[in-house]
């Protein structure tokens, strides 16, 4: 199995590396291994979901009646 560094899988993915390593240490990734202080992830594993809230914005039109 081949695999990639934080900051080839944030790079890859468009996030910081920091948000990658909240990934592994969460186990959010799947099959991602930590050896000797680094962690190693599977290349052809793809992006963890976004779990934030997105809060959304009602048009002007849609509250106002008449």
């Amino acid at each position: 199995m081949d695999y990639m560094t934080l900051k080839e899988a944030s790079e890859k993915w468009g996030v910081s590396s920091r948000q990658v390593n909240y990934y592994c240490v969460e186990g959010r990734i799947p099959g991602a291994v930590k050896m000797a202080g680094v962690w190693l992830i599977p290349k052809e594993t793809d992006k963890p979901a976004d779990r934030r809230y997105k809060k959304q914005v009602k048009n002007e039109n849609e509250n106002s009646v008449g």
